[in-house]
Protein backbone atom coordinates (compact mmCIF):
# COMPACT_ATOMS: atom_id res chain seq x y z
CA UNK A 1 0.00 0.00 0.00
CA UNK A 2 1.45 3.70 -0.54
CA UNK A 3 2.32 6.40 1.18
CA UNK A 4 -0.48 8.48 -0.03
CA UNK A 5 -2.91 5.67 0.61
CA UNK A 6 -1.90 5.34 4.21
CA UNK A 7 -2.93 9.17 5.14
CA UNK A 8 -5.97 8.44 3.42
CA UNK A 9 -6.64 5.46 6.17
CA UNK A 10 -5.40 7.75 8.77
CA UNK A 11 -7.75 10.63 7.50
CA UNK A 12 -10.91 8.16 7.92
CA UNK A 13 -9.75 7.25 11.41
CA UNK A 14 -10.04 10.74 12.33
CA UNK A 15 -13.10 11.55 11.08
CA UNK A 16 -14.79 8.96 12.29
CA UNK A 17 -13.41 9.40 15.61
CA UNK A 18 -14.22 13.09 15.56
CA UNK A 19 -17.97 12.33 13.92
CA UNK A 20 -18.39 9.88 17.06
CA UNK A 21 -16.81 11.90 19.90
CA UNK A 22 -18.57 15.40 18.68
CA UNK A 23 -22.15 14.30 18.18
CA UNK A 24 -22.66 11.69 21.76
CA UNK A 25 -24.14 14.62 23.21
CA UNK A 26 -27.04 15.51 20.47
CA UNK A 27 -27.76 11.69 20.20
CA UNK A 28 -28.32 10.79 23.76
CA UNK A 29 -30.35 13.99 24.38
CA UNK A 30 -32.86 12.34 21.67
CA UNK A 31 -32.77 9.09 23.58
CA UNK A 32 -33.30 11.07 27.10
CA UNK A 33 -36.81 10.50 27.54
CA UNK A 34 -36.59 7.00 26.91
CA UNK A 35 -33.68 6.14 28.94
CA UNK A 36 -35.18 7.89 32.08
CA UNK A 37 -38.79 6.06 31.57
CA UNK A 38 -36.53 2.79 31.53
CA UNK A 39 -34.19 3.68 34.33
CA UNK A 40 -36.04 6.47 36.19
CA UNK A 41 -34.31 9.23 38.06
CA UNK A 42 -35.73 12.35 36.53
CA UNK A 43 -34.59 14.24 39.07
CA UNK A 44 -31.12 13.69 38.62
CA UNK A 45 -31.12 13.70 34.48
CA UNK A 46 -29.05 16.87 34.09
CA UNK A 47 -26.23 14.38 35.47
CA UNK A 48 -26.27 12.19 32.13
CA UNK A 49 -25.13 15.12 29.87
CA UNK A 50 -23.32 17.54 32.07
CA UNK A 51 -21.24 14.94 33.30
CA UNK A 52 -19.63 14.01 29.45
CA UNK A 53 -19.53 17.53 29.00
CA UNK A 54 -17.61 18.30 31.96
CA UNK A 55 -14.96 15.46 31.58
CA UNK A 56 -14.82 16.59 27.80
CA UNK A 57 -13.94 20.08 28.32
CA UNK A 58 -11.79 19.84 31.65
CA UNK A 59 -9.71 16.88 29.27
CA UNK A 60 -9.09 19.04 26.62
CA UNK A 61 -6.55 21.54 27.29
CA UNK A 62 -4.55 18.32 29.34
CA UNK A 63 -4.54 15.66 27.15
CA UNK A 64 -3.48 18.92 24.31
CA UNK A 65 -0.40 18.85 26.29
CA UNK A 66 0.42 15.89 26.91
CA UNK A 67 0.33 14.83 23.25
CA UNK A 68 3.17 17.35 22.68
CA UNK A 69 4.99 15.83 25.33
CA UNK A 70 4.64 12.25 24.54
CA UNK A 71 3.19 12.18 21.46
CA UNK A 72 -0.33 12.30 19.62
CA UNK A 73 -0.72 8.52 18.63
CA UNK A 74 -0.67 7.40 22.04
CA UNK A 75 -3.08 10.04 23.48
CA UNK A 76 -5.09 9.30 20.61
CA UNK A 77 -5.30 6.14 20.92
CA UNK A 78 -6.07 6.45 24.38
CA UNK A 79 -8.88 8.29 23.68
CA UNK A 80 -10.89 6.09 22.06
CA UNK A 81 -9.96 2.82 23.64
CA UNK A 82 -11.44 4.68 27.07
CA UNK A 83 -14.54 6.25 24.77
CA UNK A 84 -15.36 2.80 23.40
CA UNK A 85 -15.21 1.30 27.32
CA UNK A 86 -17.62 4.44 28.24
CA UNK A 87 -19.80 3.72 25.86
CA UNK A 88 -20.04 -0.09 26.05
CA UNK A 89 -20.74 0.64 29.60
CA UNK A 90 -23.12 3.11 29.09
CA UNK A 91 -24.71 0.39 27.07
CA UNK A 92 -25.38 -1.81 30.45
CA UNK A 93 -26.38 0.65 32.87
CA UNK A 94 -28.64 0.12 35.36
CA UNK A 95 -29.56 3.54 37.17
CA UNK A 96 -28.94 7.47 36.07
CA UNK A 97 -26.71 7.87 38.78
CA UNK A 98 -24.30 4.59 37.58
CA UNK A 99 -25.08 6.04 33.50
CA UNK A 100 -23.39 9.66 35.05
CA UNK A 101 -20.13 7.85 35.41
CA UNK A 102 -20.15 5.83 32.59
CA UNK A 103 -20.80 9.08 30.87
CA UNK A 104 -17.86 10.55 32.61
CA UNK A 105 -15.78 7.93 31.39
CA UNK A 106 -16.76 8.51 27.96
CA UNK A 107 -16.20 12.22 28.67
CA UNK A 108 -12.53 11.61 29.42
CA UNK A 109 -12.01 10.07 26.01
CA UNK A 110 -13.61 12.60 23.91
CA UNK A 111 -11.74 15.26 25.63
CA UNK A 112 -8.48 13.53 24.31
CA UNK A 113 -10.34 12.71 20.71
CA UNK A 114 -11.44 16.33 19.50
CA UNK A 115 -8.40 18.42 19.65
CA UNK A 116 -5.56 15.77 18.94
CA UNK A 117 -7.57 14.53 15.76
CA UNK A 118 -7.00 18.28 14.23
CA UNK A 119 -3.23 18.30 15.32
CA UNK A 120 -2.58 15.59 13.75
CA UNK A 121 -3.71 16.68 10.48
CA UNK A 122 -1.16 19.49 10.39
CA UNK A 123 1.28 16.94 11.70
CA UNK A 124 0.71 14.56 8.70
CA UNK A 125 -0.60 16.99 5.53
CA UNK A 126 1.57 19.07 3.81
CA UNK A 127 0.69 22.73 4.29
CA UNK A 128 -1.08 22.85 0.59
CA UNK A 129 -3.45 20.32 1.77
CA UNK A 130 -4.16 20.79 5.32
CA UNK A 131 -6.95 23.25 4.28
CA UNK A 132 -9.03 21.24 2.35
CA UNK A 133 -8.34 18.74 5.28
CA UNK A 134 -9.15 20.51 7.49
CA UNK A 135 -11.79 21.51 5.81
CA UNK A 136 -13.06 17.70 5.99
CA UNK A 137 -12.91 17.44 9.84
CA UNK A 138 -14.72 20.80 10.36
CA UNK A 139 -17.47 19.92 8.04
CA UNK A 140 -17.52 16.47 10.12
CA UNK A 141 -17.69 18.33 13.32
CA UNK A 142 -20.02 20.76 12.25
CA UNK A 143 -22.62 17.90 10.86
CA UNK A 144 -22.21 15.82 14.06
CA UNK A 145 -24.71 18.35 16.29
CA UNK A 146 -27.30 17.55 12.92
CA UNK A 147 -27.22 14.32 12.30
CA UNK A 148 -26.85 12.86 16.09
CA UNK A 149 -30.20 14.12 17.26
CA UNK A 150 -31.85 12.59 13.65
CA UNK A 151 -29.78 9.17 14.81
CA UNK A 152 -30.89 9.01 18.06
CA UNK A 153 -34.09 9.18 17.65
CA UNK A 154 -33.97 6.74 14.37
CA UNK A 155 -32.29 4.28 16.97
CA UNK A 156 -33.98 4.68 19.90
CA UNK A 157 -37.41 4.48 17.61
CA UNK A 158 -36.43 0.95 15.94
CA UNK A 159 -34.07 -0.58 18.32
CA UNK A 160 -33.77 0.65 22.07
CA UNK A 161 -31.79 3.48 23.68
CA UNK A 162 -28.79 1.16 24.58
CA UNK A 163 -27.94 1.07 21.10
CA UNK A 164 -27.09 4.67 21.24
CA UNK A 165 -24.14 3.74 22.96
CA UNK A 166 -23.55 0.55 21.48
CA UNK A 167 -23.20 2.35 18.07
CA UNK A 168 -20.16 3.83 19.09
CA UNK A 169 -18.42 0.72 19.43
CA UNK A 170 -18.13 -0.49 15.58
CA UNK A 171 -17.41 2.94 14.53
CA UNK A 172 -14.47 3.37 17.17
CA UNK A 173 -13.00 0.54 16.26
CA UNK A 174 -12.90 0.92 12.74
CA UNK A 175 -10.68 4.41 13.60
CA UNK A 176 -8.75 2.65 16.58
CA UNK A 177 -7.53 0.10 13.33
CA UNK A 178 -6.35 2.61 11.20
CA UNK A 179 -5.13 4.69 13.32
CA UNK A 180 -2.82 1.88 14.77
CA UNK A 181 -2.08 0.63 11.77
CA UNK A 182 -1.81 3.33 9.12
CA UNK A 183 -0.20 6.38 11.20
CA UNK A 184 2.93 6.39 11.28
CA UNK A 185 4.16 9.16 13.56
CA UNK A 186 7.27 11.12 13.51
CA UNK A 187 9.22 10.84 17.14
CA UNK A 188 9.79 15.03 18.09
CA UNK A 189 8.87 14.54 21.47
CA UNK A 190 10.73 16.79 23.86
CA UNK A 191 10.90 15.89 27.82
CA UNK A 192 9.14 18.31 29.51
CA UNK A 193 7.53 18.57 33.27
CA UNK A 194 3.86 17.90 33.89
CA UNK A 195 2.53 20.93 35.22
CA UNK A 196 0.41 19.19 38.00
CA UNK A 197 -1.09 22.35 40.03
CA UNK A 198 -2.33 23.94 36.57
CA UNK A 199 -3.92 20.77 35.99
CA UNK A 200 -5.67 20.28 38.84
CA UNK A 201 -7.04 23.94 39.12
CA UNK A 202 -8.30 23.80 35.56
CA UNK A 203 -9.80 20.61 35.81
CA UNK A 204 -11.52 22.16 39.40
CA UNK A 205 -12.62 25.21 37.92
CA UNK A 206 -13.98 23.96 34.57
CA UNK A 207 -15.75 21.45 36.70
CA UNK A 208 -17.30 24.10 39.12
CA UNK A 209 -18.60 26.27 36.41
CA UNK A 210 -20.49 23.64 34.83
CA UNK A 211 -22.15 22.49 37.75
CA UNK A 212 -23.03 25.90 38.09
CA UNK A 213 -24.40 26.32 34.68
CA UNK A 214 -26.03 22.92 34.78
CA UNK A 215 -27.94 23.34 37.83
CA UNK A 216 -28.54 27.04 38.05
CA UNK A 217 -31.86 27.91 37.43
CA UNK A 218 -32.73 24.11 37.51
CA UNK A 219 -31.67 22.38 41.33
CA UNK A 220 -31.14 25.22 42.80
CA UNK A 221 -31.64 29.47 42.61
CA UNK A 222 -29.49 31.46 40.73
CA UNK A 223 -29.43 33.46 43.97
CA UNK A 224 -29.09 30.57 46.51
CA UNK A 225 -26.00 29.65 48.62
CA UNK A 226 -25.14 26.81 46.34
CA UNK A 227 -24.88 28.37 43.16
CA UNK A 228 -22.64 31.43 44.90
CA UNK A 229 -20.79 28.45 45.95
CA UNK A 230 -20.11 27.03 42.98
CA UNK A 231 -19.46 30.18 41.06
CA UNK A 232 -17.05 31.45 43.77
CA UNK A 233 -15.28 28.24 43.36
CA UNK A 234 -15.06 28.71 39.94
CA UNK A 235 -13.41 32.04 40.51
CA UNK A 236 -10.71 30.75 43.29
CA UNK A 237 -9.56 28.03 41.15
CA UNK A 238 -9.37 29.93 37.82
CA UNK A 239 -7.36 32.77 39.56
CA UNK A 240 -5.23 30.21 41.51
CA UNK A 241 -4.66 28.51 38.04
CA UNK A 242 -3.76 31.88 36.00
CA UNK A 243 -1.22 32.12 39.07
CA UNK A 244 0.45 28.20 38.67
CA UNK A 245 0.49 29.07 34.45
CA UNK A 246 2.44 32.19 35.42
CA UNK A 247 5.17 30.17 37.27
CA UNK A 248 5.20 26.54 35.59
CA UNK A 249 7.91 25.42 33.10
CA UNK A 250 5.82 24.05 30.93
CA UNK A 251 2.12 25.05 31.69
CA UNK A 252 -1.28 23.49 30.83
CA UNK A 253 -1.50 26.97 28.22
CA UNK A 254 0.70 28.50 27.32
CA UNK A 255 -0.13 32.91 27.95
CA UNK A 256 2.72 33.63 25.44
CA UNK A 257 0.40 32.13 22.57
CA UNK A 258 -1.96 35.07 23.02
CA UNK A 259 0.69 37.32 22.18
CA UNK A 260 0.13 36.41 18.79
CA UNK A 261 -3.09 38.27 17.35
CA UNK A 262 -4.11 36.02 15.08
CA UNK A 263 -4.44 33.14 17.53
CA UNK A 264 -6.22 35.73 20.33
CA UNK A 265 -8.49 36.38 17.76
CA UNK A 266 -9.09 32.67 16.66
CA UNK A 267 -9.91 31.90 20.43
CA UNK A 268 -12.39 34.63 20.99
CA UNK A 269 -14.19 33.77 17.17
CA UNK A 270 -14.43 30.08 18.24
CA UNK A 271 -15.92 31.06 21.66
CA UNK A 272 -18.58 33.06 20.47
CA UNK A 273 -19.21 31.54 17.28
CA UNK A 274 -19.85 28.05 19.57
CA UNK A 275 -22.34 30.18 21.62
CA UNK A 276 -24.07 31.40 19.24
CA UNK A 277 -24.75 27.68 16.97
CA UNK A 278 -25.30 26.02 20.11
CA UNK A 279 -28.81 27.95 20.45
CA UNK A 280 -29.91 27.30 16.35
CA UNK A 281 -29.57 23.74 16.73
CA UNK A 282 -31.80 23.62 19.64
CA UNK A 283 -34.11 26.49 18.98
CA UNK A 284 -35.32 26.11 15.37
CA UNK A 285 -36.33 22.19 16.41
CA UNK A 286 -38.40 23.52 19.20
CA UNK A 287 -39.90 26.31 17.02
CA UNK A 288 -40.62 23.44 14.01
CA UNK A 289 -42.56 21.67 17.23
CA UNK A 290 -44.10 24.29 19.22
CA UNK A 291 -45.21 26.76 16.45
CA UNK A 292 -45.24 24.35 13.15
CA UNK A 293 -46.63 21.64 14.82
CA UNK A 294 -44.00 19.38 13.58
CA UNK A 295 -42.97 15.76 15.09
CA UNK A 296 -39.92 15.34 16.46
CA UNK A 297 -38.50 13.44 13.81
CA UNK A 298 -39.31 16.64 10.91
CA UNK A 299 -38.12 18.73 13.65
CA UNK A 300 -35.10 17.10 13.31
CA UNK A 301 -34.84 16.81 9.61
CA UNK A 302 -35.74 20.36 9.51
CA UNK A 303 -31.98 20.98 10.49
CA UNK A 304 -30.59 19.19 7.43
CA UNK A 305 -30.58 22.77 5.26
CA UNK A 306 -28.51 24.42 7.89
CA UNK A 307 -25.91 20.98 8.11
CA UNK A 308 -25.63 21.52 4.26
CA UNK A 309 -24.68 24.96 4.83
CA UNK A 310 -22.26 24.32 7.13
CA UNK A 311 -20.19 21.51 5.03
CA UNK A 312 -20.16 23.87 2.16
CA UNK A 313 -18.77 26.60 4.25
CA UNK A 314 -16.59 24.16 6.04
CA UNK A 315 -14.77 23.32 2.53
CA UNK A 316 -14.76 26.46 1.08
CA UNK A 317 -13.07 28.04 3.69
CA UNK A 318 -10.41 25.13 3.90
CA UNK A 319 -10.33 25.65 0.00
CA UNK A 320 -10.05 29.25 0.10
CA UNK A 321 -6.75 29.20 3.25
CA UNK A 322 -4.22 29.28 0.27
CA UNK A 323 -5.46 31.81 -1.59
CA UNK A 324 -6.67 34.62 0.66
CA UNK A 325 -5.43 35.88 4.22
CA UNK A 326 -7.50 34.21 7.42
CA UNK A 327 -8.88 37.49 8.08
CA UNK A 328 -10.87 37.92 4.82
CA UNK A 329 -11.94 34.61 4.91
CA UNK A 330 -13.44 34.68 8.23
CA UNK A 331 -14.85 38.72 7.15
CA UNK A 332 -16.55 36.77 4.57
CA UNK A 333 -18.24 34.18 7.82
CA UNK A 334 -19.32 36.74 9.22
CA UNK A 335 -21.09 38.82 7.25
CA UNK A 336 -22.90 35.59 6.36
CA UNK A 337 -23.80 34.61 9.54
CA UNK A 338 -24.94 37.81 11.09
CA UNK A 339 -26.93 38.31 7.71
CA UNK A 340 -28.74 34.69 8.36
CA UNK A 341 -28.84 35.38 12.05
CA UNK A 342 -30.72 38.45 11.02
CA UNK A 343 -33.19 36.95 8.82
CA UNK A 344 -33.69 34.08 11.67
CA UNK A 345 -34.64 37.09 14.08
CA UNK A 346 -37.79 37.75 12.14
CA UNK A 347 -39.74 34.32 11.67
CA UNK A 348 -42.41 34.05 12.92
CA UNK A 349 -45.89 31.75 12.71
CA UNK A 350 -46.52 32.97 8.89
CA UNK A 351 -42.96 32.12 7.83
CA UNK A 352 -42.95 29.86 5.10
CA UNK A 353 -40.80 26.66 5.42
CA UNK A 354 -38.94 27.56 2.23
CA UNK A 355 -37.89 30.56 3.61
CA UNK A 356 -36.73 29.35 7.09
CA UNK A 357 -34.64 26.83 4.91
CA UNK A 358 -33.26 29.37 2.71
CA UNK A 359 -32.24 31.44 6.22
CA UNK A 360 -30.49 27.74 7.60
CA UNK A 361 -28.83 27.29 4.81
CA UNK A 362 -27.14 31.45 4.84
CA UNK A 363 -26.52 31.11 8.82
CA UNK A 364 -24.79 27.47 8.37
CA UNK A 365 -22.84 28.70 5.55
CA UNK A 366 -21.44 31.44 7.68
CA UNK A 367 -20.69 29.57 10.75
CA UNK A 368 -19.20 26.50 8.61
CA UNK A 369 -16.17 28.89 7.86
CA UNK A 370 -15.31 28.45 11.77
CA UNK A 371 -15.36 24.90 11.73
CA UNK A 372 -12.33 24.26 9.45
CA UNK A 373 -10.38 27.66 9.41
CA UNK A 374 -10.15 29.09 12.89
CA UNK A 375 -8.03 25.27 14.04
CA UNK A 376 -5.71 26.21 11.05
CA UNK A 377 -5.07 29.85 12.65
CA UNK A 378 -4.55 28.51 15.75
CA UNK A 379 -1.54 26.41 14.62
CA UNK A 380 -0.57 28.76 11.66
CA UNK A 381 3.15 29.05 12.26
CA UNK A 382 3.05 27.13 15.84
CA UNK A 383 6.24 24.71 16.20
CA UNK A 384 5.63 20.96 16.03
CA UNK A 385 5.56 20.87 20.24
CA UNK A 386 3.25 23.49 21.11
CA UNK A 387 0.42 22.47 18.28
CA UNK A 388 -1.32 20.04 20.57
CA UNK A 389 -1.53 22.40 23.25
CA UNK A 390 -2.87 25.25 21.09
CA UNK A 391 -5.45 23.45 18.88
CA UNK A 392 -6.67 22.15 22.35
CA UNK A 393 -6.82 25.52 23.89
CA UNK A 394 -9.54 26.38 20.83
CA UNK A 395 -11.70 23.10 21.39
CA UNK A 396 -11.88 24.39 24.90
CA UNK A 397 -12.56 27.59 24.12
CA UNK A 398 -15.63 26.88 21.35
CA UNK A 399 -16.67 24.07 24.08
CA UNK A 400 -16.91 26.61 26.49
CA UNK A 401 -18.82 29.13 24.33
CA UNK A 402 -21.37 25.83 23.46
CA UNK A 403 -21.72 25.65 27.38
CA UNK A 404 -22.50 29.43 28.16
CA UNK A 405 -24.63 29.30 25.20
CA UNK A 406 -26.98 27.09 26.31
CA UNK A 407 -27.30 28.70 29.18
CA UNK A 408 -27.38 32.14 28.66
CA UNK A 409 -29.81 31.97 25.55
CA UNK A 410 -31.90 29.35 27.43
CA UNK A 411 -32.74 31.85 30.06
CA UNK A 412 -33.16 34.60 27.95
CA UNK A 413 -36.15 32.92 25.66
CA UNK A 414 -37.86 30.66 28.61
CA UNK A 415 -37.91 34.71 30.49
CA UNK A 416 -39.40 36.11 27.09
CA UNK A 417 -41.87 33.28 26.83
CA UNK A 418 -42.88 33.13 30.26
CA UNK A 419 -43.11 37.16 30.37
CA UNK A 420 -45.47 36.98 27.25
CA UNK A 421 -47.50 33.77 28.24
CA UNK A 422 -48.62 36.09 32.01
CA UNK A 423 -49.21 39.13 30.27
CA UNK A 424 -51.87 37.78 27.46
CA UNK A 425 -53.13 33.92 29.04
CA UNK A 426 -53.39 35.14 32.31
CA UNK A 427 -56.98 33.74 34.48
CA UNK A 428 -57.46 37.75 34.27
CA UNK A 429 -58.58 37.82 30.68
CA UNK A 430 -60.98 35.37 31.08
CA UNK A 431 -58.91 32.69 29.20
CA UNK A 432 -57.50 29.36 31.63
CA UNK A 433 -54.11 30.11 32.72
CA UNK A 434 -51.16 29.38 30.34
CA UNK A 435 -47.53 28.44 32.06
CA UNK A 436 -44.21 27.35 31.23
CA UNK A 437 -45.37 23.57 32.66
CA UNK A 438 -48.09 23.67 30.29
CA UNK A 439 -45.90 24.02 27.07
CA UNK A 440 -45.08 20.76 27.03
CA UNK A 441 -48.53 19.71 25.31
CA UNK A 442 -47.71 21.38 22.13
CA UNK A 443 -45.10 18.74 21.61
CA UNK A 444 -47.85 16.13 21.95
CA UNK A 445 -50.48 16.17 19.17
CA UNK A 446 -53.00 14.62 21.27
CA UNK A 447 -52.84 17.31 23.92
CA UNK A 448 -52.06 19.89 21.23
CA UNK A 449 -55.37 19.98 19.46
CA UNK A 450 -56.98 19.93 22.68
CA UNK A 451 -56.00 23.87 23.33
CA UNK A 452 -58.97 26.17 22.48
CA UNK A 453 -57.44 27.90 18.99
CA UNK A 454 -57.45 31.01 20.13
CA UNK A 455 -55.41 30.10 23.00
CA UNK A 456 -53.07 28.16 20.83
CA UNK A 457 -52.73 31.05 18.35
CA UNK A 458 -51.46 32.70 21.40
CA UNK A 459 -49.45 30.10 22.58
CA UNK A 460 -47.46 29.85 19.36
CA UNK A 461 -47.41 33.37 18.63
CA UNK A 462 -45.54 33.88 22.29
CA UNK A 463 -43.09 31.01 21.47
CA UNK A 464 -42.32 32.13 18.04
CA UNK A 465 -41.79 35.75 19.70
CA UNK A 466 -39.31 33.99 22.11
CA UNK A 467 -37.46 32.34 19.82
CA UNK A 468 -37.04 35.15 17.15
CA UNK A 469 -35.51 37.55 20.16
CA UNK A 470 -33.58 35.28 21.36
CA UNK A 471 -31.74 35.22 17.76
CA UNK A 472 -31.76 38.84 17.96
CA UNK A 473 -29.90 38.89 21.18
CA UNK A 474 -27.21 36.87 19.29
CA UNK A 475 -26.20 39.52 17.04
CA UNK A 476 -24.58 40.72 20.24
CA UNK A 477 -21.96 38.51 20.39
CA UNK A 478 -21.76 37.97 16.59
CA UNK A 479 -21.18 41.50 16.41
CA UNK A 480 -18.23 41.01 18.55
CA UNK A 481 -16.91 38.70 16.37
CA UNK A 482 -16.95 40.76 13.69
CA UNK A 483 -14.28 43.34 15.41
CA UNK A 484 -11.96 39.57 16.58
CA UNK A 485 -12.07 39.29 12.75
CA UNK A 486 -10.27 42.49 12.16
CA UNK A 487 -7.70 42.00 14.52
CA UNK A 488 -6.87 39.05 12.97
CA UNK A 489 -3.96 40.61 10.65
CA UNK A 490 -2.95 39.98 7.37
CA UNK A 491 -1.74 36.29 8.04
CA UNK A 492 -2.05 33.30 5.24
CA UNK A 493 -1.30 30.02 5.35
CA UNK A 494 1.95 29.74 3.61
CA UNK A 495 2.65 27.08 1.57
CA UNK A 496 6.37 27.63 1.04
CA UNK A 497 7.47 28.00 4.82
CA UNK A 498 5.97 25.05 5.46
CA UNK A 499 7.39 22.30 2.63
CA UNK A 500 10.63 23.14 5.23
CA UNK A 501 8.97 21.80 8.10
Amino acid sequence: MTEQSNVRLVLAGLLLAILMAAMDNTIVATALGSILADLGGVESYVWITSAYAVAVLAGMPIFGKLSDMYGRKRFFVFGLAIFLIGSALCGIAQSVPQLAVYRAIQGIGGGALLPIAFTIVFDVFPAEKRGKMTGMLGAVFGASSVIGPLLGAFITDTISWHWVFYVNVPIGLAALFFILRYYKETPKHVKQKIDWTGAVTLVTAVVSLMFALELGGKEFAWTSWQSFGLFGLFITFFLVFLWAETKAEEPIISFWMFKSRLFASSQVLAFLYGATFVGLTIFIPIFVQAVYGGSATNAGVILMPMLLGSVAGSAFAGIMQTKMPYRRIMAISVVAYAAGMMLMSTISPDTSRTMLTLYMVLVGFGVGFSFSLLPSATVHKMDYRYRGSANSTNSFFRSLGLALGITIFGSIQTKLLASELSEKLDEGAGRPAFNLESIQTLFQPEQRAQIPNDVLSVVTQAMSNSISATFFWSLIPIAIAAAAVYFMGDERLEIQQNKKE
